[in-house]
């Protein structure tokens, strides 16, 4: 049992009087008065006052007396349970004296995670200050509970309705701009002045709308914000200043991982028609494949997506490949860093891979090979160049960057991660492709893979995938002929009489029997077996 007790309290005044029995006053005038206190006399009465207990802990480290108290309990029994469930917690090692912020605890949770990668510790930095500090940081850490998770999370829903909204009046707003641009050009000059201020005022609206946040907070996101949270709150049940994770049982929108969509010629034709794209992750298949990259051969960044299209590297790896870890007499690269793009545009630093296994060896194909023997020679040549330009004209160009990339612009520097992505969407729109992201690449490259036969542990190698199941379960069923191939291969098993030549499936005909003759007086129209019923059919085995 906790050592302290409970005790009755009330708010409970008296004026405060000297020796004299007369009242003392402040400086304002008025009377000073004190609480009464356990000295009450209506506290005796069931509904006066509340109760409250304190706790006689050990003393602190430096000899600081520990007192915790607490109250505003309706009865004696609720204020014991709460003094017995703060004594556990203070015997199992729990810090009850803790008065950290939310705000405090998370920001010295984020310093002592020195294990983060750049690019992570970015997100953690902006999930705390722009999501979890606006919400939860006035809270003390002992007082965070459950419910205030789940409402911080109802906030960012309700907040994503105002989102919608903002998108819809933009798009309204796209729609009135773009009709009274068309009114004034179609115009006869010289052009109604009326018509070009009813497009400067569209253009304005158009602008507002713009600014107001439209982007919704999805459930992958928020999954992040939780898990994050969460992440956190674990190590604060491990340091004993909490104890329990409060956001084990918050409940969000579900979130499943999109599905990697074939651009099929029915869904080419309904982009083409609405422009709607079905998916977020779209793949090429091979035939488009082969029209991008014929289009494509003379870009310079032509090379970078051959070999993301045939050996799955990602954009990062692409652009931070280095020439020491390429070697074209064995064919192969090694995939030890990446190029990390931040949120300005100046922003890129290099880092290892997504993951431990996205460090590996690919073998080239000999194209890619010799692509890149030809990506080394031009580089030699453009370098030579740049040199001679710098000698004569030194303030125009700046010396040559050796940054021992494999992919660069002509003064030796590395790409940035962005200027390819939007390389890419260029071409892909100029070439009339249906769209994909640059990243689908590297489905692109898993499909052709399987289509090639290459088993699902070889293509989770060539990706760099930290698991089998995540490889299996995006790339099984990708391409439609191999879910054809698996419906027919049943059928083949089993031998049918009558089979044609080309299928071991037998011949089919259909027949239709003719109707029965109407009897008297049934009231049919003669359209069909005179009580409404179709006439009837069979299938039949030629």
């Amino acid at each position: 049992m906790f050592d302290g007790t409970t005790y009755k309290r009330c708010s409970c005044t008296e004026p405060v009087l000297d020796d004299a029995g007369r009242p003392v006053l402040r400086p304002d005038g008025k009377p000073k008065r004190r609480e009464i206190g356990s000295a009450c006399p209506d506290l005796k009465k069931r509904d006066h006052g509340s109760w409250a207990y304190y706790l006689n802990l050990p003393d602190g480290p430096r000899g600081e007396r520990r007192r915790p108290r607490k109250s505003g309990f309706r009865t004696q029994t609720d204020a014991k349970e709460a003094a017995q469930k703060l004594w556990d917690e203070a015997q199992g090692g729990v810090d009850i004296d803790s008065k950290e912020t939310v705000a405090q605890y998370l920001r010295r949770w984020l310093r002592q995670r020195v294990d983060l990668k750049r690019s992570t510790r970015k997100d953690y930095e902006d999930y705390v200050e722009r999501i979890f500090i606006p919400a939860l940081g006035h809270l003390p850490l002992r007082q965070l509970r459950k419910r205030h998770v789940q409402e911080m999370f109802e906030e960012i829903w309700a907040l994503n309705e105002s989102k919608a909204a903002n998108r819809l009046a933009a798009q309204q707003a796209k729609a009135e701009c773009d009709d009274a641009h068309r009114a004034w050009k179609s115009a006869p000059k010289p052009r109604p002045p009326h018509l070009r201020q009813r497009w400067d005022e569209a253009k304005a609206a158009l602008r507002e709308a713009r600014q107001k946040p439209r982007r919704e907070t999805g459930p992958g996101t928020q999954k992040k914000f939780k898990d994050t949270l969460s992440a956190a709150l674990d190590a604060a049940v491990a340091e004993k200043l909490i104890t329990e994770n409060f956001t084990k049982g918050v409940v969000l929108p579900k979130y499943e991982r999109p599905e990697a969509l074939v651009w099929t010629d029915e869904r080419v034709a309904r982009w083409r028609e609405t422009g709607e794209i079905p998916g977020p992750v779209m793949v090429w298949t091979p035939q488009q494949t082969g029209q991008f990259l014929d289009g494509a051969t003379g870009h310079r960044m032509y090379p970078m997506w051959h070999l993301a299209v045939f050996r799955a590297t990602r954009r990062g790896e692409t652009v931070g490949l280095p020439w020491t870890e390429t070697d074209l007499e064995a064919g192969t690269i090694k995939v030890v860093e990446q190029l990390v793009k931040g949120r300005t545009y100046s922003e890129v630093w290099e880092d290892t891979p997504k993951s431990r296994s996205g460090r590996r060896t690919v073998t080239l194909d000999d194209v890619t090979r010799a692509l890149l023997r030809a990506v080394r020679q031009a580089q030699r040549t453009e370098r030579e160049a740049w040199e001679a330009k710098h000698l004569a004209e030194p303030e125009k160009y700046g010396p040559y960057v050796n940054s021992g990339r494999v992919f660069t612009t002509e003064d030796g520097s590395p790409h940035n991660p962005d200027n390819v992505s939007q390389a890419f969407d260029r071409l892909v729109k100029r070439l009339g492709l249906p769209p994909i992201r640059l990243h689908d690449l590297r489905h692109c490259a898993a499909s052709l893979s399987l289509a090639a036969g290459l088993s699902m542990k070889a293509i989770q190698a060539l990706l760099g995938h930290s698991n089998y199941s995540l490889t299996a379960d995006t790339y099984t069923s990708l391409m439609p002929q191999f879910d054809q191939a698996a419906a027919n291969a049943p059928v083949t098993l089993v031998p049918r009489a009558n089979a044609t030549e080309d299928s071991t499936a037998p011949k089919l005909t259909l027949v239709v029997s003719a109707p029965e003759p109407e009897e008297p007086g049934a009231g049919g129209d003669g359209q069909d077996g005179g009580d409404g019923r179709s006439a009837p059919c069979q299938v039949m085995s030629a």
